[in-house]
């Protein structure tokens, strides 16, 4: 079975810079993460961060084979999960 860090990719306006000009390869910073609920404790900060306030995660789930996502928004202030599924 495989079971991989849960990782959230996202857009930042210092990441969109560099990659426009010339500097990164990739538009999104992934930030990868020991936990699930270590990313869930840092959602809020990754969200604000955001160009357009929204976040994807990329996780395994205990005793599933595949790649579960989830994509994440703000929503009246509170981070919440639009769609979710798996790939």
């Amino acid at each position: 079975m495989s079971n991989f860090k849960p990782q959230a990719s996202f857009i930042t306006d210092k990441g969109l810079n560099q990659f426009y000009g010339g500097h990164r390869r990739n538009r999104c910073d992934i930030n990868v993460y020991p936990t699930y609920t270590k990313l869930k404790k840092n959602m809020i900060n990754m969200l604000n961060d955001s160009c357009d306030e929204s976040v994807t995660v990329t996780r395994s789930k205990r005793g599933q084979f595949g790649e579960y996502y989830e994509h994440w928004t703000l929503i009246n202030g509170e981070p919440t999960i639009i769609k979710q599924g798996w790939n």
